[in-house]
């Protein structure tokens, strides 16, 4: 058999073009050794670029000299400069320092750089969200510091018109409003307190129509006791004319009566582990002033001046710090100062209560409580019924979506009358207020409400319905500065006798600190 053709690896052209590039590469040595001494000295960051400069002096000679990039690369310049052969190109490791802008280009990449698709941030190395900017709405106002105090004030002036129909009696008025209000509160580093008020001056500038000025303040003094105690001293006062159409009201009366209420108070909550309990005293005292009539006289109603105390216990049992259950019960007492009224009856009585429910704390999303149970008022004249309901309570705070606020207030409660020969009603009365964010700087505001009066069976009056309904704009023209406006309408409904409207409108501007 035939030896098989022994045939050289190295064709004459390849070798001549490896003749020449030695040759080129020579001279390059021998010209720069002063560049490639400098490369051998300690610094890295030089010498790579040195290198580089040489790899691409080498590479344009090459391409001088008539060799592509098919050429064969067994001979490359290496990173300090030498050459060196595709085997030792193949087992060379990769350089672990190489920084991005190296000029050794796809030999280190990141992995997840080189996926399509990169991982998943573990849950444990998550950033924390970032805090939603405040808008303009709902940035508070810097206030004014007061010692350990910051008082922030605000003051609103409006100018309104306002409709009234009872039967066939139409009255129509314009006025000015004047709204102030102001918040205090401590800045401690234990405790704390907080004082609010607020109040309505109203002056009519054409029309007929009954002013209906009011203000109150109330205090809250809380206190932060060893062994998860927690203490709350309250007082208020209370002032405000009674409204045309309010049961007790004076009938024709040029000026309803006007009330002040002194209100006082004491609690503490304690955690037992998963029990909680509170105890509450609360006390409150009303005055009553004359009401005038058409004619200009008075009819005296100090025979309504009573002062009630209420006692109450709750116990809690915490199932999550979100859901706690609770059982409550009240006592109550009401005293008049007089004995016996104008009409002859003794009003004073005892009451009580009791309900059980659960409070509910979501944090931004749903917030409150609901509780069902009953209550009882028992008149010292036998002559006037006791009256007892099923009740229903709630307050919850509803936020279902960023920027959407809903308020739900659901009140039963016993009112005593005044009429002679009637005990009182029950009131049911349910409100909702839903707030929207419209823009970084304009709210919407939507109230809704229902009152049911619901006379005992044996009254002579019959049940009432009052719904209320009212929508307002504000506008946040600055941090101190907003624009008001408020559409608002009430009707009171009769089983006998004629029903009642209201219409009223208005816009202010809102000056804040």
């Amino acid at each position: 058999m035939g030896q098989p053709k022994q045939t050289s690896s190295v064709t004459p052209l390849r070798a001549m073009s490896r003749a020449v590039s030695f040759a080129v590469l020579g001279g390059l040595l021998l010209s720069q050794t002063a560049a490639f001494a400098q490369s051998a000295s300690p610094q890295p960051a030089n010498g790579r670029s040195a290198a580089s400069q040489d790899n691409r002096a080498t590479n344009d000679a090459a391409s001088a000299a008539g060799f592509d990039d098919e050429t064969d690369d067994t001979a490359t310049p290496a990173a300090n400069g030498a050459t060196a052969n595709a085997d030792d190109a193949q087992q060379r490791p990769a350089i672990p320092d190489a920084q991005a802008g190296d000029d050794i280009t796809g030999s280190i990449l990141d992995e997840d750089i080189r996926r399509l698709n990169t991982r998943e941030t573990p849950i444990d190395e998550t950033l924390p969200r970032r805090r939603a900017a405040e808008s303009a709405s709902t940035e508070e106002t810097p206030g004014i510091p007061i010692g350990t105090f910051v008082l922030r004030p605000s003051v609103t002036q409006s100018i309104n018109t306002e409709t009234t129909k009872d039967g066939n009696t139409r009255q129509r008025r314009a006025f000015l409003e004047t709204d102030a209000a102001a918040t205090l509160t401590s800045d401690w580093g234990r405790h704390q307190l907080t004082v609010t008020s607020e109040g309505a001056w109203q002056r009519n500038i054409s029309g007929e129509g009954e002013e209906q000025p009011s203000f109150k303040i109330n205090s809250d003094l809380r206190l932060d006791l060893p062994d998860d105690t927690t203490a709350h001293l309250t007082a208020g006062y209370n002032f405000y004319r009674e409204d045309t159409d309010d049961p007790d009201a004076i009938a024709d009366a040029a000026q309803q009566s006007d009330v002040q209420e002194f209100s006082a108070g004491a609690s503490v909550q304690r955690d037992f582990g998963i029990l909680r309990g509170t105890t509450a005293l609360a006390l409150t005292r009303s005055i009553y002033s004359d009401a005038k009539l058409s004619n200009g006289t008075t009819v005296a109603l100090s025979d309504r001046n009573q002062t009630t105390g209420t006692l109450r216990g709750r116990v809690g049992y915490e199932l999550s710090p979100a859901l706690i259950p609770f059982i409550e019960a009240t006592i109550g007492r009401s005293v008049y100062d007089e004995t016996r009224d104008s009409d002859g009856y003794e009003r004073s009585s005892h009451n009580y209560g009791a309900k059980a429910g659960v409070e509910v704390d979501l944090g931004e999303k749903l917030k409150g409580e609901v509780g069902v149970g009953y209550e009882m008022a028992d008149f010292e004249d036998s002559r006037l019924s006791s009256i007892d309901t099923a009740t229903l309570d709630a307050s919850l705070l509803w936020s279902p979506i960023r920027g959407t606020d809903v308020n739900l207030d659901l009140q039963t409660s016993i009112q005593p009358s005044t009429t002679a020969g009637e005990s009182g009603y029950v009131s049911h009365a349910l409100t909702t207020t839903v707030t929207h964010q419209l823009r970084d700087n304009l709210v919407g505001t939507m109230i809704g409400g229902v009152i049911w009066r619901d006379y005992p069976t044996d009254s002579t009056i019959n049940d009432e319905l009052v719904y209320t309904a009212a929508t307002g704009l504000t506008w946040n023209i600055n941090r101190y500065l907003d624009l008001t406006s408020t559409l608002g309408y009430e009707l009171t409904t009769r089983k006998e006798g004629s029903d009642s409207q209201q219409w009223r409108a208005g816009v202010g501007l809102k000056l804040k600190r």
